[in-house]
């Protein structure tokens, strides 16, 4: 079989990085366990202190759960290499896929040309800023500007090319994005799929989009990621 072609039910498996999500792990699993669709659920923890892999092990829905190192990178390699599914779906903690996603990825992936892509997204509260900022993420993504928080998804063999998530404190999905643009068309798919605003919200609006702006930028200028966790420790 050529590797951009998939069997017409291709499992799916969704890796769920996670660091002491305890008060949102319980949720994030119920809400997978009533999905539609054959896929599998790989929690990866890193380092928790709060008892989150205990609670994902103990869930009905009966999730792998590795433990790991601290940093979503190594999370997210970790779980893709364990994976049975022939397509991987990255799912932050936070964030919850639209009710028909698995069936959108296998439809998406009926064009052997699409690597991966996104889901659209939308922010979960109802203020102007969370409004706005979903509208600026749509706008972004028509240029290729996408990150994790929008649930990052591509066939196996895309991952396997481009070698997974680079280890980095900050930015490696943006850094894995910019791979995957450059391997053929990408799907945004519709949804959307919900994220929460929480970090958003507790830093304020300004000081939020000028830190990100700038992270962004100074990045591509060639920053290193390590200097730039500190901008980035102060939205979190």
């Amino acid at each position: 079989m050529n590797p951009t072609e998939l069997p017409a039910q291709p499992l799916i498996s969704i890796i769920v990085p996670v660091l002491d999500e305890a008060a949102g792990i319980e949720a994030v699993l119920a809400h997978l366990a009533e999905m539609p669709g054959e896929f599998e659920v790989i929690v990866c923890d890193g380092e928790s202190r709060d008892g989150t892999a205990e609670l994902a092990a103990a869930h009905p829905s009966s999730p792998v759960v590795l433990l790991g190192s601290r940093g979503r990178a190594d999370q997210q390699n970790a779980g893709a290499a364990v994976a049975q599914g022939e397509v991987m779906v990255f799912l932050h903690a936070d964030s919850r896929l639209p009710g028909g996603a698995i069936s959108a990825v296998r439809e998406a992936l009926r064009d052997p040309r699409c690597p991966g892509g996104n889901f659209a997204l939308r922010f979960d509260s109802a203020d102007r800023f969370s409004r706005g900022l979903t509208r600026w993420y749509a706008i972004r993504r028509r240029h290729g500007v996408y990150y994790g928080d929008s649930t990052l998804w591509m066939r196996r063999s895309t991952w396997d090319a481009l070698g997974g998530f680079r280890a980095m404190p900050l930015m490696e999905d943006y850094e894995l994005v910019r791979r995957l643009e450059r391997r053929g068309r990408t799907a945004c798919l519709p949804g959307p799929a919900l994220t929460s605003s929480r970090r958003w919200l507790a830093a304020g609006v300004l000081r939020t989009v000028m830190t990100w702006v700038f992270i962004r930028w100074l990045w591509v200028a060639g920053i290193a990621p390590g200097r730039l966790e500190r901008l980035y420790r102060q939205v979190r």
